[in-house]
């Protein structure tokens, strides 16, 4: 991907003196913790080795002109007259740059080229590497200090300003600060991330169901308002404040619906702690039942899997090989994750398509992932 960045830059703004930089920004796959993010609680993600790649130069103009060799498009806007553009993937790259903006750090203007293998819609996290990049682009040409929370920030103030998700600050968070061969335990409160081992012996794989989904026109954004009335009913800023025993005491006063929505989120917090004594632990297996019943909750409770998500874990969790799976990502379509023993990775990946091909007639995509770093600036 890199060589490609480099050559769609030398092909798309010809050659020059200037020595181009490359910036990486990865993908990520939530081991577990969703829905948790933007309720001020705990996720547990980890940066995967697919990622959005810029390969870029400075330019003399106080513009930005970036082309897109996955959609073979190209967009060009004035970093003083910064308006919505009509492409889905340049709205992200202007949305950036008026929240860095907004933030207060100075801009220079670029010209560069983008590329990516993290699947779209999948619930991969593309925008937010998307974001991450382009922040990361920005710092490069106009010289100030990468913060990592700071930038997850920015893109997260882009996305829900600009772009009109009201996401968490999870994906844009491990995809600025993901360590290699980790996940990260992030208290999406305070941003303290710490650094939790992945089990030895056992392997991450991603199960893309082959289906999408558009998150400005799906419910994301009514279980987010669901979650605040929950809040505002005991009283606190967000249900990451609400304690197992706190909800099930005021059950029979809460609304039915804003009940099981809060219990999702209450008890998907606990996991997430759990599942890092797990993998502290070094148990797979302990790791792989809260993996199953995080799906569990999400399919009952907070209702955002799929027929297709709810297959595709079926036919994962059946296969001996695998410790646990779930539906990861925002949900209604996209990806699920399992954790598989490292050898039987490829076989188990197999043995998934072929049962999950039969039960709904789609093919899937299968991704034994790594974790990698976070965004980075590469010579």
């Amino acid at each position: 991907m890199r060589e490609r960045v480099l050559e769609g830059l030398t092909r798309t703004f010809g050659r020059s003196e200037r020595p181009p930089t490359v910036i990486r920004a990865p993908g990520r796959v939530n081991l577990i913790g969703e829905h948790t993010d933007y309720n001020d609680g705990y996720v547990l993600p980890m940066a995967i080795d697919r990622a959005i790649w810029i390969a870029l130069r400075p330019s003399s103009a106080p513009a930005i002109t970036i082309h897109s060799l996955d959609f073979d498009q190209t967009d060009s806007f004035a970093l003083d007259a910064i308006e919505h553009a009509t492409g889905s993937w340049a709205d992200y790259v202007r949305g950036v740059a008026w929240a860095l903006q907004q933030h207060g750090y100075p801009l220079a203007g670029w010209e560069g080229v983008l590329a990516g293998d993290v699947p779209v819609g999948a619930g991969l996290s593309s925008s937010a590497a998307l974001e991450m990049a382009v922040a990361l682009a920005f710092a490069a040409v106009a010289g100030w200090s990468w913060d990592p929370a700071r930038m997850a920030r920015v893109g997260q103030q882009a996305e829900n300003q600009w772009i009109g998700v009201n996401c968490g600050i999870m994906d844009q968070m491990i995809s600025a600060s993901g360590t290699q061969g980790h996940a990260l335990l992030i208290d999406c409160r305070s941003l303290e991330a710490v650094a939790v081992p992945l089990p030895a012996g056992a392997s991450v794989v991603v199960l893309d169901t082959a289906t999408r989904r558009g998150l400005v026109d799906s419910e994301y954004n009514q279980r987010r308002a669901q979650c605040q009335a929950a809040a505002r009913f005991f009283g606190v800023t967000a249900l990451r404040d609400v304690s197992p025993a706190q909800l099930e005491k005021a059950s029979d006063r809460l609304d039915e619906l804003i009940y099981v929505r809060a219990r999702h989120v209450v008890s998907e917090n606990q996991r997430v702690l759990e599942a890092c004594k797990a993998m502290q632990a070094g148990d797979p297996a302990w790791l792989g039942r809260l993996l199953n019943a995080s799906h569990a909750s999400l399919r009952d409770d907070f209702q955002v899997s799929s027929p297709e998500l709810d297959a595709i874990v079926e036919s994962a969790v059946a296969q001996p090989a695998c410790c646990g799976a779930r539906m990861t990502g925002a949900g209604f379509g996209g990806c699920a994750v399992a954790l598989v023993r490292a050898g039987d990775a490829p076989a188990f990946g197999d043995a998934v398509a072929a049962s999950y091909g039969s039960r709904t007639g789609l093919t899937p995509r299968v991704y034994v992932c790594q974790s990698t770093a976070g965004a980075q600036v590469l010579t």
